[in-house]
């Protein structure tokens, strides 16, 4: 019996090339927008230069600066103690405090801000309280923190983005922190000096990837630092840009948050290479855990200390802006939310479809080719989630706006037919800064969804006959369908919360749901953005819930 050659051992080459040159393609797309900021920054010459260096950027670096620091600062405090409590130690309502930590995620930072701004009004129920149990009449009789500050800024953002600090740390506490914590206790050593000693030393690689993604959305909020009155580098970009009406002044600014942004990958990729730890498999698994538990107030202390940041995250503005939106019930039918709900459906659908076939190409391509160029693609990709909206929204409308130019130039000198702004002037260019800035979600999920099929399948395909395409088409794809569902959602949501990039690319007369609440928010009409608001942490908890179901299962 003659057997056919095993044809696995040398894939064709021209699929091979063809996959190879698609991922350089979509890494193409998103470098792009940052070349294309670099490239106007330096187009703005010295005087520009010289006027954004000496009157905008010290006074909001250094705001942005503070704003990083302190965000961070609270957010891997509250997510490691909450992580290490819920992980550690056995108290009320635990398992269930482990699992709504992560809640806060499904809100928006600004929609955050405008939430607290109503709770602590002089007419919220904060200081309406306040003044009852004190007997106070006006505001003139005491004194109350004011929300639009840099506290009360810091105090919203990390509300709501402690979750990436948790999530890191109670996965590397439970994985990796527990064979040695328990040595360490044999020997003698306290429950405090081995969190000290032992269990934050080896989270520190977990909290570096925390905090880098805090440090990323904090510098990408623009709704909630307006709101609350901080002028950071990411608003100094729209009021240059829109008001003051310096395109390469705000692509000047834009060039300095890059910057920061590449020290910020550069430290957390510095974190993990001088901290690595390897997991003891053979020492127990997640459920063999053995917590100590707590009683009295120790019990109560650690149950109020994971419940507050829930309270503050999630609870409040749910609580007050689901209050507006039970009194607004008839503006489901208003107009202008319906416009808004239906752009953010389209906008949403087509980035996810979009993100989600460039992560397939690369996800693919980094499967079936190791080389350093589709290496390196895949890297390129990846960084676009770090680029603030901002930058995105300056790289992305210029090149549009010059191929729209070009397109209709031509036209009208050789058909006489003119065709305005073809992309830019309507919502592709969100749909394309949206694209270039989630789809590193949809990579990463397709790659870990790659990983668990094994590459024997490939392999069992093609002894039967099957080229690269049908092998990707009949086999994989099949096998992958819950990782592209989980990507499509994940930048269909994204998208839909995203406000930054939408609120500078939008054109005339075009809303999503998240620039209908800036709008009214800036009016200082609350109330009637309460509907929208209520409808975006509404799709905001769907990745949520899938990841609170993923949590329920280790707890």
């Amino acid at each position: 019996m003659q057997v056919p050659p095993y044809p696995a051992s040398r894939p064709p080459r021209r699929p091979r090339r063809a996959t190879s040159a698609l991922a350089i393609v979509t890494a193409a797309v998103v470098a792009m927008p940052v070349i294309a900021v670099v490239w106007i920054a330096l187009q703005g010459g010295d005087d520009t230069w010289r006027h954004v260096a000496s009157t905008v950027i010290p006074r909001a670096s250094l705001r942005t600066l503070q704003l990083l620091g302190l965000t961070g600062l609270v957010c891997a405090l509250v997510g490691t103690l909450t992580a290490w409590l819920v992980t550690s130690y056995e108290f009320p309502m635990r398992s269930m405090l482990s699992v709504m930590l992560v809640l806060p995620l499904a809100i928006p930072s600004y929609l955050a801000a405008y939430a607290f701004g109503e709770f602590t009004d002089f007419t919220g129920p904060l200081q309406t309280a306040y003044r009852a149990a004190f007997g106070f009449q006006s505001s003139r009789e005491y004194w109350f923190p004011d929300i639009r500050s840099m506290g009360g800024a810091v105090l919203v953002l990390s509300s709501v983005l402690y979750p990436y600090v948790y999530l890191a740390c109670r996965s590397m506490f439970l994985m990796q922190g527990r064979a040695a914590a328990d040595v360490a206790r044999t020997l003698g050593a306290s429950q405090a000096r081995v969190f000290w000693r032992i269990q934050i030393p080896m989270a520190r690689p977990a909290i570096m990837i925390g905090l880098t993604l805090v440090t990323m959305e904090t510098l990408n909020d623009i709704g909630a630092v307006q709101f609350l009155g901080i002028n950071t580098l990411t608003f100094s970009v729209y009021d240059t840009w829109l008001n003051r009406g310096s395109l390469s002044g705000a692509a000047q600014i834009a060039a300095v948050m890059l910057g920061i942004v590449a020290l910020l990958i550069w430290l957390e990729q510095a974190a993990r290479r001088s901290q690595r730890f390897s997991t003891n498999r053979t020492t127990g698994a997640v459920h063999d855990v053995v917590r100590t538990r707590l009683i009295g107030v120790a019990a109560a202390g650690a149950t109020a200390f994971c419940l507050l940041p829930v309270v503050t995250g999630f609870a409040i503005p749910v609580v007050v802006l689901g209050g507006f939106a039970s009194r607004r019930l008839g503006d489901y039918l208003d107009p202008r939310l319906l416009d808004a709900l239906w752009n953010s459906l389209v906008v949403s659908s087509l980035t996810a479809m979009i993100a989600v076939l460039f992560g397939l190409v690369l996800a693919y391509s980094i499967r079936n080719d190791r080389s350093s160029g589709v290496t390196m693609a895949g890297r390129i990709a990846s960084l676009g989630y770090g680029v603030p909206g901002t930058v995105l929204a300056i790289g992305v409308l210029i090149p549009m706006a010059g191929f729209d130019n070009a397109v209709d130039g031509f036209l009208r000198s050789n058909v006489g037919i003119s065709t305005g702004l073809l992309l830019s002037g309507s919502g592709a260019a969100i749909v394309y800064a949206c694209t270039a800035r989630f789809m590193t979600m949809a990579e990463g999920t397709l790659e870990a969804g790659f990983h668990k099929l094994s590459p024997h399948l490939d392999m069992a395909a093609r002894t039967l006959g099957r080229n690269q395409r049908q092998t990707l088409a009949t086999i994989l794809l099949p096998n992958l369908g819950p990782a592209l569902m989980t990507a499509a959602l994940m930048v269909f949501i994204e998208t839909m919360k995203e406000l930054s990039a939408t609120m500078l690319l939008r054109p005339f007369n075009f809303n999503t749901l998240a620039t209908l609440v800036y709008e009214d928010a800036s009016r200082a009409r609350i109330e009637d953005a309460s509907v929208a608001a209520m409808i975006i942490i509404l799709a905001g908890l769907i990745p949520v819930l899938i990841v609170s179901r993923s949590l329920d299962r280790q707890r």
